[in-house]
């Protein structure tokens, strides 16, 4: 009793579910019996469970209309720990063929009665069995190590038919547990699908309308002349509510089913307002038999501790209809489809002896791979119907979700792929699948090319997209945090390699003679830019990509894109160390057919130690900096350089002098204050090299 009461179960309140559970068995079994011997019956009244806690007196009192034991089973089941009376009566109901075998009932292990002793330090049970015309009561102390049987002689206390099981709280646990609304709340959420209905004694109030007292005054008023008034008042009245009104539909046959009676199941059971998105009712058989039914929210969760958090309680665990538990950390769904919400039901599941755990892990992963396919059927029917709003809804709310399971889980990739949606090129506005993408590409296309950047207008303006979009090549939109890592992680869809156009060596195919020509006429300006950089880059060359822009940074096969450098510089526990070691190189790549790179070009041959020329080289690469979606180290100083040339290229260009602006100030001075007039530090006449100038 002490192993029971102290090692066994982890929580309190599952008092409560074991007691009903015997309860809703004790009718089970009465059921059974009444096919072959409909007297059992008789004048027992209706088959139910009925709960009266008393808070005065600290007691909680449970009655049900079943079975019923007569003295000798009260010593069997009840004076014995772990003797099973359910499984005494199964083990006949099998040798008896002519009654046939079920599995419907809830005991198993001979237990679950002593739990009571997890609250109460006296229990008394009170109890009638149709074999006997006596009634016994079975008493025990939670202290002691005895019993006592006695037949009852109170003409008040006799019961028709059944079982009354007293429970004494203890002093702690008086408060909480007599308290109608904890019992009337427990009972919702471990038995609200048993089989026969739960009633518990409840405070209500109700409206009356009653007589005003009257006034002195009224009552010297003639009897003729005054009128009684009423007025409506409050009244509290104490009587039984049902609390298992919500059916387990998931017991139904689905086709019986109606979509209105799936959502109001879904609101009642996940206290939701919104209609769920899809659902999916099933039973699967084999080697773990199970029933399940399985919603898609209609929102996102509204607290961001929600969101993908593998401990949510979505997933409901019952067995044989009683909840057993729906804290699983991730065992029944991965991380990724957390915001599944559902009920699984099985009438075999192997627990442990206070049904608390699931026992064996291979059935869980027989039961988590079955549900997690019925989920992405779920899903996939959503995004193949004709109406593509129900999908936007999904995508907007659930889109991440997708998105972390392609990373988290390689094995569900392939159901997971066709799941996923992005902008592109020629879908700015409309979000668009892989297999949409991939019925779009040219035969010569050879590769999926993507951009990952942080929003949609800096992914349609960057300078890599240039010579893609003059050859009509669609290119991906990365622009939320998690893409460029979810798609790195798919690697190839259908076949087709995922290519960053951001990195080098991107291969377009339209290598020619005259492109090799240019390099070789570049190579010494190449060699001078880099020169020029020294470390800052691994590499000058000349680019495929661009076609307006003079130049553009990419990055190295192997190392960080600019996109992924700025998230993980970003993150708040983020190792400073590996950023270098993980930055990969840079390459430096040039536009020949830009006048800048022709003009400097020139500069590279015919005056190599110009100091504008590489004043202008040190400008090029920290534009392209910025231009490729890099942070500059120092933006001050680059802010310093981009005013000098502003400067020297403003200067003048207007016609306004040095002198000219001292006699305006002259002129205009009717005050004492004399106005300092600062000289421009260059003034170019209109003869002179304007490099803003056409």
């Amino acid at each position: 009793m002490d192993l029971i009461v102290h090692s066994l179960y982890s929580h309190k309140e599952v008092f409560l579910r074991e007691l009903v559970s015997n309860a809703s068995d004790a009718l089970d079994k009465l059921r059974f019996l009444s096919v072959t011997d409909p007297s059992v019956l008789a004048d027992g009244g209706d088959m139910e469970i009925r709960i009266k806690p008393d808070p005065d007196a600290g007691t909680i009192t449970i009655t049900d209309s079943g079975i019923g034991m007569t003295k000798d089973e009260l010593k069997d089941c009840l004076g014995t720990i772990a003797q099973s009376g359910t499984s005494k009566f199964l083990k006949a109901l099998k040798e008896n063929k002519e009654l046939g075998a079920d599995n419907g009932l809830i005991g198993q292990f001979g237990v679950g009665f002593y739990s009571a002793f997890l609250v109460a330090e006296k229990v008394v049970v009170s109890t009638k069995s149709p074999k006997t015309d006596k009634q016994y009561i079975w008493e025990a102390e939670a202290n002691s190590s005895s019993y006592v049987i006695r037949e009852e002689t109170d003409p008040e206390k006799m019961l028709t038919r059944g079982t009354q099981i007293t429970l004494f709280l203890r002093e702690d646990d008086k408060y909480e547990f007599a308290d109608p609304t904890r019992i009337q709340g427990l009972v919702k959420n471990y038995s609200q699908f048993v089989s026969f209905p739960i009633f518990t004694w409840q405070e209500k109030s109700r409206t009356v309308e009653v007589e005003e007292e009257e006034s002195k005054e009224t009552e010297e008023t003639a009897e003729g002349e005054k009128e009684k008034k009423k007025k409506t008042i409050t009244e509290k009245y104490w009587d039984w509510e049902l609390a298992n009104e919500t059916k387990p539909i998931w017991m139904r046959n689905p086709k019986e089913v109606e979509e209105t009676e799936y959502n109001e199941f879904y609101k009642k059971a996940f206290n939701e307002f919104l209609d769920p998105l899809a659902h999916a009712h099933f039973t699967t058989e084999g080697e773990v038999e199970f029933r399940s039914v399985l919603y898609i929210p209609g929102m996102a969760p509204l607290s961001n501790e929600e969101i993908m958090n593998p401990k949510t309680k979505n997933i409901r665990l019952y067995v044989k209809r009683v909840f057993i538990s729906d804290d699983f950390d991730g065992e029944l769904f991965p991380r990724y489809l957390s915001f599944v919400k559902g009920v699984v039901d099985s009438n075999d599941l192997p627990l442990n002896v206070s049904r608390e755990i699931l026992q064996e892990s291979r059935i869980v992963r027989i039961m988590r791979k079955r549900l997690v396919r019925k989920t992405f059927d779920m899903i996939q029917d959503i995004a193949d119907k004709d109406e593509k709003e129900d999908y936007k809804k999904f995508w907007e709310s659930f889109g991440k979700f997708m998105k972390l399971g392609c990373i988290e889980d390689s094995g569900n990739q392939k159901r997971l792929a066709p799941l996923l949606r992005f902008y592109s090129s020629k879908n700015e506005t409309d979000l668009i699948s892989l297999d949409q993408y991939v019925e779009n590409m040219p035969e010569t296309q050879k590769a999926i090319y993507y951009i990952a950047t942080d929003s949609l207008q800096s992914a349609k303006t960057a300078p890599f997209l240039e010579k893609l979009l003059q050859k009509d090549i669609e290119v991906l939109y990365l622009i939320e945090p998690i893409d460029e890592v979810a798609i790195q992680n798919l690697q190839t869809y259908k076949e087709k390699k995922f290519v960053d156009i951001s990195k080098e060596d991107l291969e377009l195919g339209d290598e020619d003679e005259d492109k090799e020509e240019s390099k070789q006429e570049y190579t010494l300006l190449c060699d001078w830019i880099k020169q020029q950089l020294g470390d800052k880059v691994a590499k000058v060359q000349i680019s495929k990509r661009l076609s307006s822009s003079p130049c553009v940074l990419v990055s190295g096969k192997f190392g960080w894109s600019a996109n992924m450098e700025r998230l993980m510089k970003a993150q708040t526990l983020g190792d400073t160390s590996s950023l270098e070691f993980m930055r990969g190189r840079r390459i430096f790549e040039i536009n020949p057919e830009h006048p800048i790179v022709k003009d400097l070009s020139a500069a590279c041959k015919n005056e190599p130690e110009s100091t504008e020329a590489k004043r202008a080289v040190e400008l090029l690469y920290e534009t392209a900096l910025i231009s490729s979606g890099y942070t500059p180290e120092s933006p001050a100083e680059l802010g310093g350089k981009i005013y000098e040339m502003m400067t020297i290229a403003l200067g003048g260009r207007w016609g306004r002098s040095g002198t000219e602006e001292a006699e305006t100030n002259v002129n205009d001075s009717s005050e004492a204050v004399v106005t300092e007039v600062v000289e421009p530090s260059e003034v170019r006449t209109e003869n002179e090299n304007d490099p803003w100038r056409d």
